[in-house]
């Protein structure tokens, strides 16, 4: 789970020439080898198509406005007793063969990097924004799951089968929200709100959650950097339902089978619970004892600059996430996704996260009651360890990135003082901790000579912030 979604916007010339930095220090190769690119344009032309056409379901995407890497297209109808959800994901298997240059490649690069500027993607253009992506009007291969829910949005069967499909519109979630708002949707999107408010309600059952982190958006303004926030919108929430289904779906099926890799994550310890409720006494955010973490976090306004402070906070509590392979019909331990409260699984990103195109094969040959690939089976075991690495360099980027933006955005400030809470100190050395700013949105290391009050005001004086070393710091003022 990314701490801090950050997205630039505007020329930006030196910031943009200090990421690229950023991506040189951390050798991020931005282009492919000849050899991959020469695989991915004859890949283009030639995929495994399916036998069966679904291009009559008129699928649909909900993205960000700019995204070209469409993994995700779907078609929502009424059906008796509930609903049925198509979800059809990029079957990004028909391009890639198993041990070529496409193959390796995405083993070495793991998952799509996000920096405030720019991607670098698991795969080439061609295939990524190109012909593995479901774009409106191009028939695709794709791997389509069949759910049923019933009227309570409970699922009650699932299928899955490799199709070709025809996305018929590209929406982004301001035209969903907007459409849904104000009565003009279609039924297979206005149903998006139905569907998605009932597995809401079945999340809260279940004793889930869901963090509508919001997302800063890195503004220049007269030479001078301002971090705003967008607050996720509800379509943002239902969408999201959707890959959330989608994913505990095929966790069923693949524990049903007794081979798969699951998505898990232990329960947060007491620790850093106590230390989340000093945080949110520090930010005002109500939170009696009596009351789950859960229940407080589905009360929050992300709009609301300390509630929005405070939902950055609680990632933390999903530290530790992995990946867990199974074979031989044993129940892993753990199973469990502690934030879905539920077994669950990637399979919904494959264009953007190499374990997906793994899972969606075991769950292929889980429906149809035949035997998971070699090329699957030998590669099972060595996923985890590659996704952990892969999330390492991912969080690296983000921290870097972030540590950036924020030195830029104060570097000509050094010497004022600001309003902060304390969100976090080091059990080894208690006078050097975090605080989050209350204006700007800035979290940055502070370092003081006595013992730091965890979860308490504290004014602070900017001591450094240096773009060139990408570096900012207070003290207790």
């Amino acid at each position: 789970m990314p701490r801090r979604h950050l997205h630039m916007t505007g020329a930006a010339d030196p910031l943009r020439a200090a990421l690229r930095d950023i991506r040189t220090g951390l050798g991020v190769t931005e282009g492919f080898p000849p050899d991959v690119l020469a695989e991915a344009e004859h890949a283009a032309t030639t995929p495994h198509l399916p036998v069966r056409d679904a291009t009559d379901l008129p699928f649909f995407t909900v993205d960000p406005p700019t995204s070209m890497d469409l993994d995700q297209a779907m078609h929502l109808a009424r059906r008796a007793g509930g609903y049925r959800v198509h979800y059809a994901i990029a079957d990004v298997a028909a391009f890639v063969e198993p041990g070529g240059p496409l193959d390796t490649e995405a083993h070495r690069r793991v998952n799509t990097l996000y920096f405030p500027d720019e991607r670098v993607p698991l795969h080439p253009p061609v295939l990524s924004e190109g012909a593995a992506s479901l774009l409106p009007g191009e028939p695709r291969p794709a791997v389509v799951w069949t759910i049923d829910l019933d009227a309570d949005g409970r699922q009650s069967a699932t299928r899955v089968e490799r199709a070709l499909v025809r996305s018929r519109a590209k929406l982004d979630y301001d035209t969903v929200q907007r459409r849904i708002d104000d009565g003009t949707a279609e039924e297979p999107v206005a149903l998006l709100k139905d569907v998605g408010l009932l597995r809401e309600r079945q999340e809260v059952a279940r004793g889930g959650i869901s963090l509508n982190v919001p997302e800063q958006e890195i503004v220049e303004r007269d030479g001078h950097y301002g971090l705003e926030y967008r607050a996720p919108l509800p379509a943002d929430g239902w969408n999201a339902q959707i890959s959330l289904l989608t994913g505990m779906a095929a966790a069923d099926l693949m524990l049903t089978y007794g081979t798969g890799i699951l998505r898990t994550l232990p329960s947060a310890p007491d620790g850093a619970v106590a230390r989340l409720r000093r945080a949110a006494q520090a930010l005002h955010i109500d939170w009696p004892h009596h009351v789950p973490y859960a229940q407080v976090v589905r009360s929050l306004d992300p709009r609301e600059p300390h509630h929005a402070a405070f939902l950055q906070e609680c990632t933390a509590l999903l530290r530790g996430a992995g990946y867990t392979v199974f074979t031989g019909g044993r129940v892993p331990d753990p199973a469990i996704h502690a934030a879905v409260a539920d077994e669950y699984t990637h399979c919904t990103a494959p264009l953007r996260r190499l374990v997906d195109r793994y899972a969606t094969e075991i769950c292929l040959a889980a429906v149809a009651a035949a035997d998971v690939p070699d090329w699957v089976l030998t590669a099972l075991d060595a996923l985890p360890k590659e996704m952990a690495e892969g999330a390492r360099k991912a969080n690296t980027v983000e921290r870097e990135s972030v540590d950036l933006i924020e030195a830029a955005l104060l570097k000509d400030r050094v010497g004022e003082v600001f309003d902060a809470t304390v969100v976090d100190v080091k059990e080894a050395e208690p006078a050097v901790g975090t605080v989050h700013l209350t204006d700007p949105a800035v979290v940055a290391r502070v370092e003081g000579t006595t013992p730091l009050p965890l979860g308490e005001r504290l004014r602070v004086r900017l001591t450094q912030a240096d773009p060139g070393t990408a570096k900012v710091q207070f003290a207790p003022a």
